[in-house]
Protein backbone atom coordinates (compact mmCIF):
# COMPACT_ATOMS: atom_id res chain seq x y z
CA UNK A 1 0.00 0.00 0.00
CA UNK A 2 1.80 3.50 -0.89
CA UNK A 3 2.42 5.71 1.94
CA UNK A 4 0.03 9.03 1.83
CA UNK A 5 1.74 12.34 1.44
CA UNK A 6 1.64 13.37 5.61
CA UNK A 7 1.80 16.88 4.13
CA UNK A 8 -1.47 16.84 2.02
CA UNK A 9 -2.67 19.48 4.04
CA UNK A 10 -6.34 17.32 4.26
CA UNK A 11 -4.40 14.27 5.37
CA UNK A 12 -2.23 16.60 7.89
CA UNK A 13 -5.49 18.21 8.93
CA UNK A 14 -6.84 14.58 9.99
CA UNK A 15 -4.13 13.51 11.27
CA UNK A 16 -3.31 16.58 13.86
CA UNK A 17 -5.92 18.29 13.37
CA UNK A 18 -9.51 16.09 14.56
CA UNK A 19 -10.66 15.22 18.01
CA UNK A 20 -8.28 12.14 19.37
CA UNK A 21 -5.41 13.66 17.74
CA UNK A 22 -4.06 15.37 20.25
CA UNK A 23 -1.27 13.29 21.27
CA UNK A 24 0.64 13.92 18.26
CA UNK A 25 -0.24 17.39 17.98
CA UNK A 26 0.94 17.99 21.07
CA UNK A 27 4.34 16.71 20.40
CA UNK A 28 4.94 18.36 16.90
CA UNK A 29 4.09 21.48 18.92
CA UNK A 30 6.19 21.04 21.70
CA UNK A 31 9.08 19.78 19.05
CA UNK A 32 8.15 23.44 16.95
CA UNK A 33 7.98 25.52 20.67
CA UNK A 34 11.34 24.11 21.69
CA UNK A 35 13.02 27.08 19.63
CA UNK A 36 11.71 29.45 21.65
CA UNK A 37 12.06 27.72 24.85
CA UNK A 38 8.33 28.13 25.42
CA UNK A 39 7.46 25.82 28.34
CA UNK A 40 6.40 22.48 27.32
CA UNK A 41 2.71 22.44 26.86
CA UNK A 42 1.26 19.39 28.33
CA UNK A 43 -2.36 19.65 27.19
CA UNK A 44 -3.95 20.49 24.18
CA UNK A 45 -7.41 21.58 22.87
CA UNK A 46 -8.27 21.14 19.06
CA UNK A 47 -10.64 23.80 17.55
CA UNK A 48 -12.82 21.83 15.16
CA UNK A 49 -13.74 23.94 12.81
CA UNK A 50 -13.94 22.31 9.47
CA UNK A 51 -16.12 20.25 7.82
CA UNK A 52 -14.05 18.17 5.24
CA UNK A 53 -16.69 18.06 2.26
CA UNK A 54 -15.55 17.40 -1.69
CA UNK A 55 -16.15 21.40 -2.15
CA UNK A 56 -13.89 22.15 0.16
CA UNK A 57 -11.36 19.52 -0.54
CA UNK A 58 -11.38 20.08 -4.42
CA UNK A 59 -11.00 24.03 -4.21
CA UNK A 60 -7.62 24.62 -4.50
CA UNK A 61 -7.98 28.10 -3.26
CA UNK A 62 -9.35 26.30 0.07
CA UNK A 63 -7.18 26.77 3.49
CA UNK A 64 -6.94 23.53 5.71
CA UNK A 65 -5.58 24.83 8.78
CA UNK A 66 -5.50 23.10 12.02
CA UNK A 67 -6.88 25.55 14.81
CA UNK A 68 -5.79 24.67 19.02
CA UNK A 69 -6.03 26.57 22.47
CA UNK A 70 -3.04 25.45 24.87
CA UNK A 71 -3.83 24.89 28.50
CA UNK A 72 -2.78 28.97 29.26
CA UNK A 73 -5.22 29.96 26.83
CA UNK A 74 -2.85 30.91 24.04
CA UNK A 75 -4.31 29.86 20.46
CA UNK A 76 -2.57 28.23 17.85
CA UNK A 77 -2.86 28.00 13.87
CA UNK A 78 -0.92 25.50 12.12
CA UNK A 79 -0.96 25.67 8.07
CA UNK A 80 0.55 23.67 5.82
CA UNK A 81 1.36 25.53 2.36
CA UNK A 82 3.10 23.31 -0.63
CA UNK A 83 2.61 26.07 -3.46
CA UNK A 84 3.76 29.67 -3.41
CA UNK A 85 1.32 32.18 -4.09
CA UNK A 86 3.89 34.82 -3.57
CA UNK A 87 1.73 36.43 -0.14
CA UNK A 88 2.75 33.86 2.85
CA UNK A 89 3.46 36.48 5.00
CA UNK A 90 0.85 38.69 4.56
CA UNK A 91 -1.21 35.57 4.54
CA UNK A 92 0.00 34.15 7.76
CA UNK A 93 -0.37 37.84 9.28
CA UNK A 94 -4.09 37.80 8.23
CA UNK A 95 -4.79 34.23 9.79
CA UNK A 96 -2.89 35.55 12.50
CA UNK A 97 -5.11 38.54 13.21
CA UNK A 98 -8.54 36.23 12.82
CA UNK A 99 -7.24 34.36 15.57
CA UNK A 100 -6.37 37.32 17.67
CA UNK A 101 -9.06 39.11 17.10
CA UNK A 102 -11.78 36.22 17.69
CA UNK A 103 -10.15 35.45 20.95
CA UNK A 104 -12.17 38.51 22.73
CA UNK A 105 -15.66 38.50 23.47
CA UNK A 106 -18.15 41.54 22.92
CA UNK A 107 -17.68 43.32 25.93
CA UNK A 108 -14.49 41.76 27.44
CA UNK A 109 -11.45 44.10 28.13
CA UNK A 110 -8.76 43.91 25.61
CA UNK A 111 -6.45 42.15 28.02
CA UNK A 112 -8.05 39.93 27.80
CA UNK A 113 -6.87 38.97 24.70
CA UNK A 114 -4.63 35.58 24.38
CA UNK A 115 -1.45 34.99 22.34
CA UNK A 116 -1.60 33.67 19.50
CA UNK A 117 1.13 31.68 17.82
CA UNK A 118 0.60 31.35 13.85
CA UNK A 119 2.97 28.10 12.28
CA UNK A 120 3.13 27.98 8.76
CA UNK A 121 5.28 24.53 7.15
CA UNK A 122 5.85 24.86 3.74
CA UNK A 123 7.91 23.64 0.93
CA UNK A 124 9.33 27.11 -0.65
CA UNK A 125 11.41 29.66 0.68
CA UNK A 126 9.02 31.83 2.54
CA UNK A 127 12.20 34.16 4.43
CA UNK A 128 15.23 34.34 2.73
CA UNK A 129 17.71 33.06 5.41
CA UNK A 130 19.69 29.51 5.46
CA UNK A 131 17.60 28.53 8.77
CA UNK A 132 14.68 26.18 8.15
CA UNK A 133 13.09 27.45 10.96
CA UNK A 134 12.93 31.06 11.33
CA UNK A 135 10.41 32.55 13.75
CA UNK A 136 9.24 36.33 14.28
CA UNK A 137 8.04 38.83 17.11
CA UNK A 138 7.53 42.33 17.62
CA UNK A 139 10.72 43.49 18.63
CA UNK A 140 11.68 47.31 18.80
CA UNK A 141 13.77 48.23 15.58
CA UNK A 142 16.66 50.22 17.36
CA UNK A 143 16.63 48.59 20.63
CA UNK A 144 16.66 44.92 19.59
CA UNK A 145 15.71 43.24 23.11
CA UNK A 146 12.90 45.33 23.40
CA UNK A 147 9.62 43.42 22.77
CA UNK A 148 6.62 45.13 22.43
CA UNK A 149 4.57 42.10 23.18
CA UNK A 150 4.39 38.35 23.26
CA UNK A 151 0.86 38.39 21.95
CA UNK A 152 2.61 37.64 18.33
CA UNK A 153 4.60 34.92 16.83
CA UNK A 154 5.13 33.62 13.89
CA UNK A 155 7.01 30.19 13.01
CA UNK A 156 8.36 29.56 9.05
CA UNK A 157 9.24 25.82 8.64
CA UNK A 158 10.61 25.38 4.78
CA UNK A 159 10.59 21.36 4.41
CA UNK A 160 12.42 21.89 1.58
CA UNK A 161 15.37 23.40 3.31
CA UNK A 162 15.63 21.09 5.75
CA UNK A 163 15.37 18.03 3.42
CA UNK A 164 18.52 19.79 1.87
CA UNK A 165 20.31 19.50 5.03
CA UNK A 166 23.55 17.27 4.90
CA UNK A 167 22.71 15.52 8.40
CA UNK A 168 19.62 15.00 10.37
CA UNK A 169 19.75 14.82 13.88
CA UNK A 170 16.64 12.72 14.70
CA UNK A 171 18.01 10.90 17.59
CA UNK A 172 18.47 14.38 19.72
CA UNK A 173 15.98 16.56 17.88
CA UNK A 174 12.07 16.19 17.92
CA UNK A 175 11.72 18.40 15.25
CA UNK A 176 14.03 16.88 12.56
CA UNK A 177 12.46 13.97 13.72
CA UNK A 178 8.72 15.05 12.77
CA UNK A 179 10.22 16.31 9.38
CA UNK A 180 11.58 13.12 8.72
CA UNK A 181 8.33 11.66 9.35
CA UNK A 182 6.60 13.91 6.87
CA UNK A 183 8.67 12.98 4.17
CA UNK A 184 6.26 10.58 1.95
CA UNK A 185 9.51 8.36 0.51
CA UNK A 186 11.08 7.87 3.48
CA UNK A 187 12.58 4.29 3.87
CA UNK A 188 10.65 1.59 5.85
CA UNK A 189 13.58 0.92 7.75
CA UNK A 190 13.98 4.89 9.18
CA UNK A 191 10.20 5.17 9.48
CA UNK A 192 10.55 2.34 11.62
CA UNK A 193 13.63 3.71 13.52
CA UNK A 194 11.31 6.77 14.33
CA UNK A 195 8.47 4.89 15.87
CA UNK A 196 10.48 3.05 18.04
CA UNK A 197 11.79 6.43 19.13
CA UNK A 198 8.64 8.41 19.56
CA UNK A 199 4.92 6.81 20.56
CA UNK A 200 3.52 10.45 19.36
CA UNK A 201 4.91 9.68 15.75
CA UNK A 202 4.03 6.04 16.10
CA UNK A 203 0.26 6.74 16.74
CA UNK A 204 0.61 9.28 13.88
CA UNK A 205 1.77 6.87 11.35
CA UNK A 206 -1.38 4.52 12.88
CA UNK A 207 -3.96 6.99 12.04
CA UNK A 208 -2.19 7.94 8.71
CA UNK A 209 -2.41 3.98 8.10
CA UNK A 210 -5.87 4.20 8.67
CA UNK A 211 -7.12 6.97 6.63
CA UNK A 212 -5.39 4.99 3.93
CA UNK A 213 -7.84 2.36 4.16
CA UNK A 214 -10.91 4.37 3.91
CA UNK A 215 -12.57 4.71 0.80
CA UNK A 216 -14.11 8.04 1.06
CA UNK A 217 -10.94 9.47 2.43
CA UNK A 218 -8.81 8.11 -0.11
CA UNK A 219 -11.54 9.98 -2.62
CA UNK A 220 -10.82 13.28 -0.95
CA UNK A 221 -7.52 12.86 -0.71
CA UNK A 222 -6.75 12.33 -4.54
CA UNK A 223 -9.23 15.02 -5.22
CA UNK A 224 -6.95 17.39 -3.05
CA UNK A 225 -4.07 16.37 -4.80
CA UNK A 226 -6.22 16.94 -8.22
CA UNK A 227 -6.63 20.36 -6.66
CA UNK A 228 -2.84 21.01 -6.63
CA UNK A 229 -1.89 19.25 -9.63
CA UNK A 230 -4.57 21.70 -11.80
CA UNK A 231 -3.22 24.81 -9.93
CA UNK A 232 0.37 23.99 -10.94
CA UNK A 233 -1.00 23.22 -14.44
CA UNK A 234 -2.61 26.55 -14.15
CA UNK A 235 0.42 28.38 -13.23
CA UNK A 236 2.80 26.70 -15.51
CA UNK A 237 -0.09 27.48 -18.13
CA UNK A 238 0.23 31.43 -17.37
CA UNK A 239 3.62 31.35 -17.31
CA UNK A 240 4.11 29.98 -20.94
CA UNK A 241 1.45 32.35 -22.35
CA UNK A 242 3.23 35.06 -20.82
CA UNK A 243 6.43 33.79 -22.04
CA UNK A 244 4.80 34.13 -25.93
CA UNK A 245 3.16 37.49 -24.87
CA UNK A 246 6.66 39.07 -24.24
CA UNK A 247 7.92 37.36 -27.41
CA UNK A 248 5.59 38.55 -29.70
CA UNK A 249 6.08 42.32 -28.02
CA UNK A 250 9.40 42.13 -28.44
CA UNK A 251 9.31 41.84 -31.96
CA UNK A 252 6.83 44.28 -32.54
CA UNK A 253 9.29 46.75 -30.68
CA UNK A 254 11.98 45.39 -33.19
CA UNK A 255 10.15 46.32 -36.33
CA UNK A 256 9.17 49.69 -34.49
CA UNK A 257 12.93 50.31 -34.21
CA UNK A 258 13.58 48.93 -38.32
CA UNK A 259 10.73 51.07 -39.51
CA UNK A 260 11.95 54.24 -38.28
CA UNK A 261 15.07 53.73 -39.83
CA UNK A 262 13.70 53.10 -43.28
CA UNK A 263 14.88 49.34 -43.42
CA UNK A 264 12.46 47.69 -46.14
CA UNK A 265 9.63 45.65 -45.08
CA UNK A 266 10.71 42.23 -46.29
CA UNK A 267 14.05 42.64 -44.21
CA UNK A 268 12.24 43.43 -41.20
CA UNK A 269 9.92 40.18 -41.73
CA UNK A 270 13.20 38.15 -42.29
CA UNK A 271 14.41 40.01 -39.24
CA UNK A 272 11.46 39.31 -36.87
CA UNK A 273 9.27 36.78 -37.90
CA UNK A 274 6.46 38.73 -38.47
CA UNK A 275 4.20 38.38 -41.31
CA UNK A 276 3.84 41.91 -44.19
CA UNK A 277 0.35 42.36 -42.98
CA UNK A 278 1.50 42.22 -39.36
CA UNK A 279 4.32 45.17 -40.30
CA UNK A 280 1.83 47.27 -42.20
CA UNK A 281 -0.51 47.39 -39.18
CA UNK A 282 2.37 49.17 -37.64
Amino acid sequence: MQRLKPLNDFIFGKTFGEKGDEEQLLSLLNAILAKTKHKKLVGVEIVEHRTFTAEVVGDKTSILDIRAIVEDGTRINIEVQLRDYGNMDRRSLFYWSREFAGGLDKGDDYSQLANVIAINIVNFEAVSVDDFHTVFHLWEDTHKDCLLTDALEIHFIDVKKFNALPEKDIKNDSLHRWLTFFDQNISDDLLKELMDMDAAIYKANEKMTFLANDKEVLRLYNMREMAQIDYNSGVKKARNEGKIEGKIEGKIEIARNLLEMNMPYDQIAKATGLTLEEINSL
